[in-house]
């Protein structure tokens, strides 16, 4: 503990372990007369903590509560969350995490994390020595410009990179000391902020373009000069530029953007583990997109490279993928297509209708990330229901009130035939005498994997092959009996295990591509596990 005593150790939260502290370690550190009597266990902390936020009703109020413990004490903070992740994982993150950006500058109690703005551009490095911690491997980025499904939340994204990173450490293991939230600050579009006397952000409308570009780059190269070790997620920024950024900088650096690729992975395993479960071969699948952003394209190429890894050649692969917009299908007739929409631009008729072009491309699966919510209604769902015995419903968007459907909206009006996973979490439904347990197609599942296996290895590169190799690892770890009851993803509240499971086949494949920067162990298991992050006192 160095040279800290008293309320100094007390009020570090790497530190601090309150009651937990020996007799032995009170007259050490000073500490007689500043705790209480009892000497307690980490578990009877939990407990205490379980008992206190029992007594509070809005998950808003119990994320409150839980983010002012990892600012007392992180060991009691990660130990608590673990010992119950389906249960804490929807308050650290989605959907609760979405309420509170929007509430961040209420919420907020002490400063975490790091905010650069862009009229800092040339000092950045300075910047970034400040940060206590010398060896960053992860920092979760953002620019808050599209927060989830909520928009423009300014700097008060900085609350979604302090949320992942949480979750990098809770659900992999991987030590909080090396992680670091982000918040690059180039104004906001948000009217109510700029006109909010009391939001602490740039009070402009956002910087695009060049300008753009060049804080980014420089920011980019700042950080991998300040810790060589890192890996840089970027975290929902708007699509055009977060498409651009990832092409940019994913062949340079250590990099990823997981609204992309851990989408793409999470939702790709989804259809893996059903193809498998249901026995049939993954390259009948046919897919139909609402939605024509970011995260569908990072699906739909990920889908490409399965396909292709199935025995499919590009061009076949390609027809078997098909996408809606704002303006309807998207078919090659069409004028108004980016050019990475072109690909997916096949011969067909126009179609303004998510329900008649469900008929027209007879579609095995429908992946809703359009944010809208309520867009697969009855109709689509029934068409769905009328073209194939077991339709396979995605609605991908988040949060809750933005999903493409319910739960219980696909398993009613699919006559309990639909094979159902979400964005967001739903509770189980009860249709006709039988319970279904909803998937939720959460990047939990890969992203904490893929940052333990990065944090081992030391990977100088993160490559598509990767996340599919971590998309096949979720889809081994579903069982009959969990597809039975329609889950068609682990159990998260084994989401640890899961992890490491999934971070040996991710570390076993950065091995086999040369991407390590350390030396093959003998044994990948026990040498990941030697890695992880145990909340113990």
């Amino acid at each position: 503990m160095g040279e800290l005593t008293g309320y100094d150790i007390l009020r570090n939260p790497k530190l601090n372990k309150g009651t937990a502290f020996s007799l032995e370690e009170r007259e050490k550190y000073a500490l007689v007369g500043l705790l209480p009597e009892a000497v307690e266990t980490l578990d009877i902390h939990v407990e205490r903590v379980l008992e206190q936020l029992s007594k509070l009703e809005k998950p808003i109020n119990q994320y409150i509560f839980l983010m002012q413990l990892l600012e007392n004490n992180e060991r009691l903070f990660f130990k608590t969350v673990s010992t119950a992740p389906k249960k804490f994982l929807p308050i650290v993150y989605t959907p609760t995490v979405g309420e509170a950006c929007q509430k961040f500058g209420q919420v907020s109690r002490r400063p975490r994390g790091m905010y650069i703005s862009i009229k800092q551009k040339d000092h950045i490095k300075e910047i970034l020595r400040t940060w206590p911690e010398e060896d960053v491997r992860f920092t979760v980025v953002t620019d808050g410009g599209r927060i989830l499904g909520l928009g423009d939340l300014g700097i008060y994204g900085i609350g979604i990179s302090i949320g992942k990173l949480i979750l990098y450490t809770s659900c992999g293991g991987v030590p909080p000391e090396h992680t670091l939230p982000i918040v690059l600050d180039v104004g906001t579009n948000n009217e109510a902020f700029l006109n909010d006397p009391l939001y602490p952000g740039l009070k402009c409308k956002r910087i695009r373009g060049k300008e753009f570009d060049d804080f980014v780059a420089a920011f980019v190269q700042a950080i991998n000069e300040v810790f060589p070790k890192v890996c840089i997620q970027w975290e929902d920024f708007p699509g055009v530029d977060a498409i651009r950024i990832l092409n940019t900088f994913k062949n340079k650096v250590s990099t990823f953007n997981d609204d992309i690729q851990g989408t793409a992975a999470v939702a790709t395993a989804g259809f893996i583990s059903i193809s498998r479960l249901t026995k049939t071969e993954f390259k009948k699948q046919r897919f139909l997109f609402l939605g024509a952003g970011a995260a569908a394209f990072g699906i739909a190429d990920m889908l490409v490279s399965k396909f292709v890894k199935d025995g499919l050649s590009r061009e076949e692969a390609l027809q078997h993928i098909w996408m809606f917009d704002i303006n309807g299908l998207i078919i090659a007739k069409r004028t108004d297509l980016l050019d990475h929409q072109l690909q997916f631009a096949h011969e067909g008729t126009s179609c303004t209708s998510f329900a008649e072009a469900v008929l027209q491309v007879k579609p095995t699966a429908i992946i809703g990330v359009s944010t809208v919510g309520g867009a697969f209604n009855q109709e689509v769902i029934e068409n769905m229901s009328l073209i194939n015995e077991a339709p396979i419903i995605f609605p991908y968007s988040n949060p809750t009130t933005h999903s493409e459907c319910t739960a219980e909206q696909a398993y009613q009006w699919s006559k309990g035939k639909a094979i159902f996973a979400s964005g967001s979490p739903f509770e189980p439904v009860a249709y006709e005498g039988k319970v279904f347990y909803p998937g939720q197609g959460n990047n939990i599942y890969i992203f904490p994997a893929l940052g333990l296996a990065i944090f081992a290895t030391e990977a100088k590169r993160i490559t598509d092959d990767l996340l599919l190799v971590a998309a096949e690892a979720v889809a081994e770890q579903v069982k009959s009996e969990d597809f039975e009851k329609g889950l068609i993803y682990p159990n998260i509240s084994d989401i640890l295990e899961v992890s490491l499971n999934v971070a040996i086949k991710i570390t076993e494949e950065i091995f086999d591509s040369n991407l390590a920067t350390v030396e093959r162990p003998d044994n990948i298991r026990e040498f990941i596990k030697s890695k992880m992050y145990i909340p113990t006192y």
